[in-house]
């Protein structure tokens, strides 16, 4: 697997395994998987439904476990932890972004994310968030006032909102149209090269990797091939 040596390690899992179900009824959802996440990368995994990439995701998220295998960061490894500092290590390390925007529909899009900002580490930084994703002219829009693309980026800052190390994007362009897709995908890099987050995105996309620093492709609960791309394409640019 092709590593980045330029760039520190945050999270590394080291051969896990998941199964659902038994007997003949069995999915095999992971099998062996390792892999590492640098410091301020933009990783792609792709693949196809059935491959595992969701569940991967979950898993580097806190939000299910492996069989066996092991998920350390920061010296923590999170099989270990305990109910409630593994409900911390989402609550304040974790960004999660999803392909259903999980908007409160009673609450504005300043209310939405300042209920993110309220239970974390951050502080008063709900306006700053919405004006990095380009939204500080919506701070009191409802999320059935705004656009499928505008309620994402909203989603977006929520997750920012806690200054999380690891910003987890499931299908993130999945319910929507092209180019608003693109907008999402353009704020995602944003939020990577100038901003240095470390950003996950899973999609069936294949163009979409384009734009990595790294693509890791998966097949039936396996990693069949990980690439360093040496020269990003801007989302700006990119077509499918």
């Amino acid at each position: 697997m092709e590593t980045r040596s330029d760039k520190s390690i945050i999270l590394s899992a080291k051969s896990l395994f998941k199964t659902y179900g038994k007997g003949e009824a069995a999915v095999h959802a992971l099998s062996d998987v390792s892999l590492d996440i640098y410091e301020g990368e933009l990783l792609v995994i792709l693949g196809s439904s059935g491959s595992g990439k969701s569940t991967l995701l979950n898993m580097l998220g806190g939000m299910d476990k492996p069989d066996s295998g092991s998920i350390t960061i920061g010296g923590r490894e999170l099989s270990k932890l305990r109910d409630r500092e593994l409900t911390r290590y989402r609550r304040d390390d974790v960004g999660f972004v999803f392909q259903s925007f999980n908007l409160i529909a009673e609450l504005t899009a300043r209310e939405n994310v300042a209920m993110t900002a309220e239970t974390s580490k951050g502080g008063d930084i709900v306006r700053e968030m919405l004006e990095l994703v380009g939204l500080g002219h919506k701070l009191d829009s409802y999320p059935t006032q705004m656009s499928g693309g505008e309620q994402q980026r909203v989603s977006i800052a929520r997750a920012l909102a806690k200054d999380p190390r690891l910003l987890l994007c499931d299908e993130p362009t999945g319910a929507l149209d092209y180019e608003t897709g693109k907008q999402i995908l353009i704020a995602l890099e944003k939020l990577c090269r100038e901003h240095g987050k470390t950003v996950v995105v899973v999609t069936h996309t294949q163009e979409i990797g384009r734009m990595a620093d790294r693509v890791i492709r998966m097949r039936s609960g396996r990693i069949i091939e990980c690439s360093v791309i040496e020269s990003p394409v801007s989302a700006e640019i990119m077509e499918w």
